[in-house]
């Protein structure tokens, strides 16, 4: 029975976000549209163990989502425009039309983006409705308290109302305007993939492939925009290494990765559109991250990485996007130029205390300095900062080589 509710959850995770986006076109209401995908899994987790899964379970999802909304508008409500609205479902002369983005879940981020909502807002619930992450792991992307994204959701639903802010397609003009928000969901979406903060999977495919699959249609889109190439470039270069980044139920870090393994098509796929960007000289965050990931995988070995171009590429991004993530990124680099004892000066000033790769640099330098118990104190703050099974598994075994 426990496998049969985890093959059912597994499945309504892959299709949560097309679920949703199909709810909001319908009824153009977030709540009802939550709601009614919940109500559509605990269906399936009472039925699917007993009956069996359909051939189609993300349509069997859909449709049985579909049907709670349609009761719930009807017995909540007796004004005719959502008595109608409910029964946009029979509509015989169909949906509306989609304008210049055909994919319902990219419309529907765009949709959701609306410059009246804070830019942090328009990201977090756009990723709770799509991405399908919970608030906790939305909490954990944006490093802050469970409860502050709960209710910077929650806000964001409610201005939507009070507001009347519209679900329509979006005009050309509006891409432009809503693009930088759009950018953020993709990438914390694949962020969330590449390095799962919840689950028993320590890397989720079906979102790293989802929002490789978004980018792809963005820069089909948006051919001219360099960050938006930035973005998938940066996307196929990380997923490149994806076979090698977990061994015998363990993160492996990529100076460990075994380079044999990496996807060379995705390398060279990356590389070719980071090589377009340079030639545009425009540089903006994901086109830098991209170029950083690039110096990375273009090395045969690990020893072969060119640092002092790492943390240059650091150093710009720092000036385009400053962050305290982005200069404990530039330290790792720091610490192969000038060493540990520098580079963890300049960690030990960053305010990232709950981050777990924060404790993880700490450690890793303090190791390298012989400063066994401090490392071993910090090792066992990143443990318990991070909910990733591999990672934590690393941690722990790093933790446990040190000496006395």
């Amino acid at each position: 029975m426990s496998d049969a509710r985890e093959a059912v959850e597994r499945i309504y995770r892959e299709e949560y976000g097309r679920i949703v986006a199909s709810l909001v076109r319908r009824f153009g209401d977030i709540d009802i549209a939550e709601e009614a995908a919940a109500e559509a899994l605990l269906v399936a987790v009472e039925r699917w163990p007993a009956d069996g899964v359909p051939p189609n379970p993300g349509g069997w999802l859909t449709t049985t989502a579909a049907n709670r909304a349609i009761d719930k508008i009807r017995r909540e409500s007796h004004r005719d425009a959502k008595h109608q609205a409910a029964l946009m479902i029979e509509n015989r002369e169909g949906h509306q039309p989609v304008g210049v983005v055909e994919d319902d879940r990219l419309r529907l981020i765009f949709t959701c983006c609306h410059p009246a909502l804070a830019p942090e807002a328009r990201v977090a619930m756009t990723l709770r409705l799509l991405g399908g992450l919970t608030v906790a792991e939305i909490a954990q992307a944006f490093l802050v308290p469970e409860t502050t994204m709960a209710q910077r959701i929650t806000r964001a639903k409610k201005k939507i109302k009070d507001a009347h802010i519209p679900y329509r397609v979006p005009d050309a003009e509006d891409l432009t305007q809503r693009l930088s928000a759009v950018l953020a969901v993709v990438y914390l979406v694949f962020n969330e993939g590449y390095l799962a903060s919840s689950g028993d999977a320590p890397i989720r495919e079906d979102l790293t492939a989802e929002a490789i699959r978004l980018g792809r249609i963005l820069r089909a889109l948006l051919p001219d925009d360099p960050e938006v190439a930035g973005l998938l470039a940066l996307m196929l270069l990380t997923e490149s290494r994806r076979t090698t980044r977990v061994a015998g139920g363990e993160l492996v870090p990529l100076h460990e990765q075994d380079r044999g393994g990496w996807d060379r098509a995705l390398i060279a796929e990356g590389h070719a559109i980071v090589r377009e960007c340079l030639a545009l000289n425009r540089p903006g965050q994901y086109q830098l991250l991209a170029a950083v990931n690039a110096v990375h995988t273009d090395a045969p070995t690990a020893s072969d990485t060119d640092w002092e171009q790492i943390a240059t590429l650091y150093s710009q991004l720092y000036a385009v996007a400053p962050s305290p993530v982005v200069a404990l990124n530039r330290a790792v680099a720091v610490a192969e130029l000038d060493g540990a004892e520098v580079a963890l000066a300049e960690v030990d000033r960053l305010p990232l205390t709950t981050y777990h790769a924060w404790h993880a640099t700490r450690a890793n330098l303090l190791r390298r300095l012989g400063r066994s118990s401090d490392a071993r104190a910090a090792y066992d703050a990143a443990i318990e900062a991070t909910d990733n099974e591999a990672e934590r598994a690393y941690l722990t075994r790093r933790r446990d080589q040190l000496g006395g």
